[in-house]
């Protein structure tokens, strides 16, 4: 489908070395920061507490927040689940309160303040076991007896937990990679192959760069975003190739760089529609998602904007400069390839 159709080939290639170097420089930089800065990980990776708060009316999640904030606890993250009612409430390991002694106090001391912000008062109440079992506990009561919020679960995630997930995340990016790798690899020609592999490699790194410089939260589903784009923009270098390996058979009297254009500008009205419709929802989820979905978001849209530009001119300016032709793509000795055949190239 096109919304248009442009007439004339635009000469991408012509600015590819300029716009090479700029990638070469912001890879570089993205690369420097990730091992002078670090990451910020989140209490997925470093460990914590975990409390699940059921509320009796909806949940003002904007109140939570600037409750635990005046505690003196900085990054907590607070989100609903399920329900408007239900909130989570993740807090880091802040120094050496590591002990879970010292976690299980500090989500007392939370619990108790969310309870004084809904006007209720921590009291010895009975409550009942699965197993029948009678047990005393604090709970949140105002002045009518009623529960205006409840402590559902709490829960202590160590530090090895942390380091776990982290392993398993860097594992799960790792088979990413390679899987891309090997597909392209089977796919198209080893020239495609490695500039393709070099363009989904410098759109992960650049967007982990982004979140070491701003020292942004990086969390699981921040590397879900990343997983995310490493499909999404292996699909546009998949597009652009297979435009580039058809122009070579049907326009043989094209040199490289004037394929290339051809094939670019004439995928250029389905990249528009198909990028520019992602990004709006993505758009929508960074605007109004909240502070839950604002980081995986803003993932999205750097590996979106960074997907497209490297397709164009890292993708195809690399298999452009390992000197790709048209005979690297069509069998030597078929009929195609014979130029005494009047009927070679033609495609039906």
């Amino acid at each position: 489908m096109e919304f248009f159709r442009i007439r004339r080939d635009i000469p991408f290639m012509r600015y590819a070395l300029v716009l090479n170097v700029v990638s070469f420089i912001t890879f570089a930089a993205a690369v420097f920061f990730i091992f002078t800065r670090g990451l910020h990980l989140s209490i997925e990776f470093t460990g914590g507490t975990v409390l699940e708060v059921a509320y009796a009316q909806s949940a003002d999640t904007d109140r939570v927040r600037a409750t635990i904030a005046a505690l003196g606890i900085k990054d907590a993250q607070v989100q609903n689940f399920g329900t408007s009612r239900d909130v989570l409430v993740r807090l880091p390991v802040h120094g050496d309160a590591k002990a879970s002694g010292v976690q299980a106090a500090l989500a007392t001391q939370v619990f108790t303040a969310l309870c004084t912000a809904e006007k209720g008062t921590m009291v010895p109440k009975q409550y009942t076991t699965a197993q029948g079992e009678q047990v005393s506990r604090q709970a949140c009561s105002d002045a009518s007896g009623a529960e205006p919020l409840v402590l559902s679960r709490t829960e202590f995630v160590g530090p090895s937990v942390g380091s776990e997930l982290a392993r398993d995340g860097a594992k799960a990016l790792a088979v990413t990679v390679l899987g891309i790798m090997a597909y392209l690899s089977l796919r198209f020609e080893k020239k495609f192959a490695l500039a393709g592999i070099i363009a989904n490699l410098h759109d992960v790194v650049i967007i982990i760069g982004f979140f070491a410089f701003f020292q942004w939260e990086f969390s699981l589903p921040v590397l879900a975003a990343v997983l995310a784009v490493l499909g999404y923009s292996v699909n546009e270098s998949v597009v652009i190739f297979d435009r580039i390996r058809e122009t070579f058979r049907k326009m043989r009297k094209m040199t490289t760089h004037q394929v290339i254009d051809h094939a670019i500008t004439s995928t250029t009205s389905r990249t528009i529609i198909t990028h520019g419709c992602t990004q709006m929802m993505v758009l929508s989820m960074l605007l109004f998602g909240g502070p839950t979905l604002h980081y995986f978001a803003v993932a999205l849209t750097i590996g979106i904007l960074f997907g497209i530009y490297s397709s164009i001119f890292v993708a195809a300016g690399i298999a452009m400069w390992l000197g790709v032709k048209r005979e690297d793509l069509i069998r030597a000795g078929t009929k195609e390839n014979d130029p005494n055949d009047p009927n070679a190239g033609a495609v039906v």
